[in-house]
């Protein structure tokens, strides 16, 4: 069994909450919530989670990007089509503080464990359906990934253009939908200790990420009427720039930044010819400004500038390789990235939770599961014996690890 390998805290110790989630947006929330203290327990299908399925793997059903997203949980196997397997998930539901799905709702209600169907069971329980649409709205059915919420939010426009839309290279929606899910999930646990009830949560993607795009995007349609064109232009402004032996992106940001940055340089006629100190004419200027500095960094090395725009507090930083993000000097120096040992899988690396709590440390307490690791130690948790568990295995109403 994989053990805990760190202390049971974080400020939500003591909080118990259903995992019925699959593939990132759900199983990234989820785990958030796991590492800020509360027990987590995934229930899979007896198949699994087919994001165990995706990316490397030494052990199939074990590959790298499910562990990145689901360690401090228990996996319990369960088929809720089988009665039996519903029979378990009805005993556990009045146990927990929260649930959290992203099953679509109407199929979930149709296996009974709808909000209301479960409100009964658990009238304190806090209900978190991770939805791709708003339930209220007319794409209330339909299926969700995050390249369809990029592309109808918005996103895709705003990284490419209306006419030639691009997708970000990272399932940025299913992320950051994650975080937002996490943070509501952890408000209504406040709310029902502050009222004594629970209530049922929803994170829809498409709108968490419009208007997650909407604060720099919506441009001048900020206003009613609009006026001037939506996005954020100085986004697209701002690009990398090649050094003599790399690249680097150097950002200099208020007007007597950008004139420390063009006098230290030898170019103090930029100061004048591109009005760098009114922001406004700034950034009518910014294109020639931006081919300018293009110019100018190829006059030095990487490591040059770096150390001249240390010493002029000019906002920088060299790129840092996907293979070599965990040797990036800031993230090596406060530990993000550790290495741990797995019981089956080997030597892992994870990424430390970020967020830091100084009374109540997030950790990595569990190691990411195998599929229907912690089903007989749950069962047992919830008073089955070792003959009814050994019933339901052999019903095939739940599974457990080989």
């Amino acid at each position: 069994m994989t053990e805990p390998t760190g202390p049971l805290t974080g400020p939500l110790q003591g909080i118990r909450i259903l995992d019925l989630t699959t593939i990132l947006f759900g199983p990234f929330g989820a785990q958030t919530l796991g590492d800020w203290g509360a027990e987590i327990i995934k229930v899979e299908s007896l198949t699994g989670d087919g994001w165990r399925y995706t990316g490397p793997f030494r052990n199939r059903g074990m590959s790298g990007q499910f562990m990145a997203a689901n360690r401090n949980k228990r996996s319990l196997a369960l088929d809720l089509k089988h009665p039996d397997g519903a029979a378990v998930l009805r005993r556990l539901i009045p146990t927990v503080d929260a649930l959290v799905t992203n099953i679509r709702p109407a199929a979930l209600a149709r296996l009974g464990f709808g909000y209301e169907a479960c409100r009964d069971l658990n009238p304190r329980l806090v209900y978190a359906a991770a939805t791709g649409f708003g339930q209220d709205g007319p794409w209330a059915a339909r299926p969700a990934f995050d390249e369809i919420v990029q592309a109808a939010s918005g996103f895709a426009s705003a990284i490419g253009t209306d006419d030639e839309p691009a997708f970000v290279p990272s399932l940025v929606g299913d992320k950051l939908c994650g975080l937002a899910l996490a943070g509501a999930v952890a408000a209504a646990l406040v709310r029902r200790e502050r009222a004594g009830i629970g209530q049922l949560v929803e994170v829809p993607m498409l709108e968490t990420v419009a208007a997650f795009n909407s604060i720099e995007m919506l441009g001048g349609h900020a206003f009613v009427p609009p006026i001037g064109p939506a996005g954020y232009k100085r986004v697209k402004e701002r690009r990398p720039v090649r050094t003599q032996d790399g690249w680097l992106t150097m950002l200099p940001y208020s007007g007597d930044n950008w004139c420390t940055f063009f006098e230290t340089v030898g170019h103090p006629e930029c100061i004048e010819e591109f009005s760098v100190r009114d922001p406004i004419q700034r950034a009518a200027n910014i294109d020639r400004i931006y081919d300018r500095m293009s110019e100018i960094a190829l006059t030095r090395t990487t490591a040059e500038w770096e150390e001249l725009l240390l010493g002029i507090d000019v906002p920088h930083a060299s790129f840092a390789r996907l293979r070599e993000v965990e040797e990036q000097p800031h993230l090596k120096a406060v530990g993000l990235f550790q290495e741990i040992d797995h019981p089956t899988e080997g030597k892992i690396r994870q990424a430390r939770p970020s967020a830091r709590f100084s009374e109540s440390p997030a950790a990595i307490r569990r190691l990411p599961p195998r599929l229907g690791e912690h089903t007989e130690e749950v069962l047992r948790d919830a008073g089955y014996s070792d003959a009814e568990i050994t019933s339901l295995v052999e019903r095939k109403a739940v599974g457990v690890s080989a």
